[in-house]
């Protein structure tokens, strides 16, 4: 699986029962966060102690799914990075605990070449 980093993810801001499979991860799309599960895009589910997270993600021709339990500590509070998508380098940091929404990045450039 490689991402580009066109992909967005996009976190569930309320909690979800980390007991849910592929498919009923998959249904909470919709009504959750609004958007369509087959798009290529990453969704971001968070269990209530914010020590597990699982990530849902379409390729074309099957379901991801990855997971995570933190042996120790808590994941940054999802409810910030919810108001919008981010990349997968922000997903990756607050993965690993540094809350992204702290941070600041380069702002985009709109290049073109000129000839």
């Amino acid at each position: 699986m490689i991402l580009s980093s066109a992909v967005r993810a996009y976190v569930c801001a309320q909690p979800v029962d980390m007991r849910k499979s592929i498919d009923g991860l998959a249904a909470l799309v919709r009504p959750l966060l609004g958007a369509d599960v087959f798009s290529g895009q990453v969704f971001v589910f968070v269990g209530r102690r914010r020590d597990r997270v699982k990530c849902l993600l379409w390729d074309r021709t099957g379901f991801w799914c990855l997971y995570k339990r933190l042996e120790r500590g808590r994941l940054p509070e999802p409810s910030v990075l919810a108001r919008e998508g981010f990349s997968m380098a922000e997903l990756a940091a607050w993965m690993e605990g540094i809350d992204v929404s702290r941070t600041r990045s380069v702002a985009p450039v709109a290049a073109r070449l000129v000839a």
